[in-house]
């Protein structure tokens, strides 16, 4: 092929030249023929591109495919329920309630009832009408410590930071929040002035770069803290020990994006680059930890102050709850991350291969606080890939309390899943700094969308829960909702995540699938202790019909 380009090009500038010179205006040819051979001549030389370098010209089609593939599938290839990370059936049903439209389906499901993984939730013969239920269910989120509590809605936004998204972005899903009475995470980018002006209620998340009460060296800055989360609009704290896109991951802001408006927001210094380290420096331990919580909830008033996590190893979280469980001194809430990730740009293994699946983590995180006997206190957030009504249902039968959403409120928004959050190019205006394309996304219009579909979602749960013959989310369990594991083989979710008696963990023998966490896990480190489990300690352990063991 490169002899062919170079025969070629010499041809059509030989017969160029020799055509102008019988006729002198054919010369305008070279307006279309040179910039051709220019761009041939550098293919053919330049060192990075192989197949342009043994293609010049042709080989670039390549490159102009490879970015036209994901758009080409979206719309003419993939099916309506095989689209990723979101179906084009859950796409569709966020864009129909976000503008209030139809959001019925004909002639039956499109889903394969028999494949494996299909879920269900059990009806009720003696159904309740859904205007006989609350339309706006909330749950009272704060412990024994807490002066302020908060009633949040069982329906919020997730964290997402500016920068992250958009200024247009964040104004439309706060002032959504605002219209319908819910709660906005701010994500661990601090609040924002764009976070700030519509007025909705915030969680202001706190994550290792400490963006907002922070020293310019790093270091959590209490007074900052205090000054900042005594604002009437910050509802909830919420310190961020890992997430579900990159749990165990930092990052870093490039000098070039800390602009004037960062570094006020972020308390960092215009012009230099900002790193988020992979882990806390205010507390190292367990009981540290718990330590930080208190004084911050003191700082900032009385409010509730939790933690979120994607779990990982599993001692770290029983090593947690020791602490709570030793000091007295609990968390308010606990936000569960799915290992599924979420709306942030992350390493592909970080968001492929790192840290548990939201629906292992939500069971997990409620059993050890039940047998610690600190559910009482604690409520939990469901975070990750929740955006209908039946989402928010098996969330909470399998233990949230509430739930959170990024991405559903993101399509609300009017993302298209271009998959372009992590290039700055989101055509949608929606998660990028391009002022030319966030320009596209009109507030007003869109606020209005975001408050829509976070009405008809809870509306549509609290017709589920109807359905069911319930009266309140908390009468839900893990028995109402079912899952295929076999072509002949169903299990509710009582049988697939089994409970434990409330306060077994306070004592021995534990619930065998515990044991282990319990025996590596103390109150004063996060590292696992070097205790080995052994045939005697299982021999003993109370399985209380539980022969499922895990490590740590």
């Amino acid at each position: 092929m490169r002899k062919a380009f170079i025969a070629i090009a010499a041809f059509l500038v030989t017969a160029t030249v020799m055509i102008s010179l019988a006729w002198p205006p054919f010369y305008w040819a070279f307006i279309f023929i040179g910039p051709i051979v220019i761009l041939g001549v550098y293919d053919l030389y330049q060192p990075k591109h192989s197949i342009v370098r043994n293609y010049p010209v042709v080989g670039r089609l390549r490159y102009f495919m490879e970015d036209l593939r994901p758009k080409v599938y979206q719309y003419f290839v993939e099916s309506d329920t095989n689209g990723k990370p979101f179906s084009r059936l859950n796409r569709s049903l966020i864009y129909q309630r976000a503008k209030k439209e139809n959001d019925t389906i004909p002639f039956g499901t499109q889903l394969d009832v028999y494949e494996n993984g299909y879920e269900w939730l059990s009806h009720s013969i003696a159904a309740i009408s859904h205007t006989e239920l609350d339309e706006d269910p909330r749950v009272l989120v704060g412990g024994p410590g807490c002066t302020k509590p908060y009633s949040a809605s069982i329906y919020n936004i997730s964290a997402m930071s500016f920068g992250s998204l958009s200024q247009n972005a964040i104004l439309a899903l706060n002032g959504g929040a605002k219209l319908g009475n819910f709660a906005h995470n701010t994500g661990e980018g601090g609040i924002s002035d764009y976070h700030a002006n519509p007025g909705g209620d915030l969680v202001w998340q706190i994550g290792t770069g400490y963006f907002g009460c922070r020293h310019h060296d790093g270091t959590f800055n209490y007074d900052a803290f205090a000054e900042r989360s005594q604002s009437d609009q910050v509802k909830m704290i919420e310190i961020k020990l890992s997430q579900g896109a990159k749990p165990g991951h930092g990052g870093i802001l490039p000098a070039k994006k800390v602009t004037p408006e960062i570094a006020r927001i972020r308390l960092v210094k215009e012009g230099f680059d900002v790193i988020s380290p992979p882990a806390h420096a205010a507390f190292k331990t367990p009981l540290e930890l718990v330590a930080f919580v208190q004084k911050l909830r003191e700082l900032s008033g009385g409010k509730p102050i939790g933690i979120k996590l994607c779990i990982g190893r599993r001692s770290e979280f029983f090593a947690i709850c020791k602490a709570m469980s030793e000091t007295g001194t609990y968390v308010d809430f606990v936000t569960v991350d799915g290992g599924e990730g979420g709306t942030g740009a992350s390493p592909q293994e970080f968001s492929n291969a790192v840290g548990m699946p939201l629906r292992e983590g939500v069971a997990f995180v409620y059993d050890v606080l039940s047998g610690f006997n600190l559910k009482q206190h604690i409520k939990i957030i469901a975070s990750g890939k929740i955006s209908s009504g039946f989402d928010l249902v098996k969330n909470i039968a399998l233990g949230a309390d509430l739930c959170n959403s990024a991405r559903g409120m993101m399509f609300a928004l009017g993302c298209i899943q271009a998959l372009e959050c992590n290039s700055n190019t989101c055509p949608t205006g929606v998660a990028t700094q391009d002022a030319s394309l966030m320009k596209g996304l009109v507030v007003e219009d869109k606020r209005v969308r975001v408050f829509n579909f976070h009405k008809l979602t809870v509306q549509s749960a609290v017709e589920l829960l109807g359905a069911a013959g319930l009266h309140h989310t908390y009468q839900l369990t893990r028995a109402y909702i079912n899952r295929r594991i076999a072509p002949n083989v169903m299990q509710s979710y009582m049988e697939s995540f089994p409970y434990i008696p409330e306060g077994s963990l306070l004592k021995t023998p534990y619930p065998l699938r515990f044991e282990l966490g319990m025996a590596l896990s103390t109150s004063s480190s996060f590292t696992p202790t070097d205790y080995k489990v052994s045939i005697v300690d299982y021999a003993h352990a109370n399985s209380f019909n539980d022969n499922l063991t895990s490590g740590s």
